[in-house]
């Protein structure tokens, strides 16, 4: 989940359990949570993994996520990896990454498949703004940045992109026009972008710089969520 881009303040952040005995966090600030009090694992899984990385047909990926926050997308995008044996270069864009006094806390390794692989931590100490292999066939780019203004240019075009802002009622700025014609240009044909929100502004935002929408079902405590392509114009 995308932090504040606005000026930094006072970060009080607490580690609350979800119904599907994973972690969330709870920033008092903005009164949201990083992940579904439903289920944090099951959200991620359902939203980026399922919905998302298991649509892409190739063997090798660039994905893009919009927010690390607390590593969980891409830990799980990693293990999915691991199964299935594709390459994935994961770039992520943070501007106020967690203190490790939190993420260290947080039980997504504990609950994995992979527990004890110490995985989840290598992914948090990557250094930043640099690739950092993680496993053979995943590396990691962390980008210390504010995607309001960084220079998508410096970026491969990408087959998939996790937007985990926090909600439009919260960040606003981040779900505007200009920030999805930036991420359509920086696709590939055929590339998917995934999102937790299902409202209309939203699919009309994204429909309005060209790409196809579908509202799909949702995760557990969600409807609806929003899956959305780069199709190639046939006309």
């Amino acid at each position: 989940m995308l932090l504040m881009q606005r000026q930094r303040m006072e970060m009080k952040i607490e580690i609350r359990n979800t119904l599907d005995g994973s972690h969330t966090l709870y920033f008092e600030e903005l009164d949201e949570h990083y992940h579904s009090t439903y289920g944090a694992i099951q959200e991620s899984q359902h939203v980026f993994i399922q919905s998302g990385l298991e649509q892409c047909d190739s063997d090798s990926l660039n994905v893009l996520e919009i927010g690390f926050g607390t590593g969980l997308n891409c830990y799980q995008t990693l293990l999915s990896g691991l199964k299935t044996g594709r390459k994935i270069h994961y770039y992520t864009l943070e501007k106020f990454p967690l203190e490790k006094e939190i993420w260290e806390k947080l039980n997504f390794e504990d609950l994995a498949e992979r527990s004890g692989s110490k995985m989840f931590t290598s992914l948090h100490e990557a250094t930043w703004d640099d690739d950092i292999e993680i496993h053979p066939n995943f590396l990691l780019h962390k980008i210390k940045a504010d995607i309001l203004q960084f220079q998508t240019g410096s970026l491969p075009m990408v087959d998939l992109i996790y937007f985990d802002a926090f909600s439009p009622d919260k960040q606003p700025e981040l779900w505007d026009r200009p920030i999805f014609e930036v991420l359509f240009n920086r696709m590939r044909e055929n590339g998917i972008l995934v999102t937790y929100c299902a409202k209309g502004i939203v699919r009309r935002t994204l429909q309005s710089v060209g790409f196809t929408v579908e509202r799909i079902p949702g995760p557990p405590g969600k409807r609806e969520m929003i899956r959305a392509r780069k199709v190639k114009n046939l006309g």
